[in-house]
């Protein structure tokens, strides 16, 4: 994970400071936590603390729903995210066969004991090269 995804990803705000970004009620916000929309985080005072993400998804929510879509239609439009995102990292997954990680450890091996390149190769320089 990068640093800028890390630290949008870091709950920080308190559901006070989300209603007021996001023009939203306390009541809407957990209404789309309900939802399984967004998933804030709890502090040790088990307080609800949100992300920079999660703000951005309540926005989008908010503009579902102002484009006319409904509760099922946006919770529909989440799932095929993340249906897209899973096929993503398959396909990622995929790139790599039995003989690409075979060829990377070997080439680790030989990197660790000195009697081959001075440093490991990653799959796509190993690519590039060979």
């Amino acid at each position: 994970m990068s640093e800028k995804e890390l630290r949008r990803s870091r709950s920080v705000f308190p559901i006070g400071t989300v209603m007021k970004l996001t023009d939203l009620s306390a009541r809407q916000i957990r209404y789309y936590e309900e939802q399984d929309l967004i998933v804030p985080m709890r502090n040790e005072g088990n307080r609800r603390m949100y992300s920079l993400n999660n703000i951005d998804v309540l926005l989008e929510i908010k503009d579902y729903l102002s484009d006319g879509i409904n509760m099922a239609g946006i919770k529909q439009i989440y799932k095929l995210q993340e249906t897209k995102e899973k096929n993503r990292e398959q396909e990622i997954i995929k790139v790599l066969t039995d003989d690409d990680v075979r060829k990377i450890l070997h080439d680790e091996f030989l990197a660790v004991s000195g009697l081959g390149a001075k440093k490991p190769l990653s799959f796509f320089d190993q690519n590039r090269i060979g």
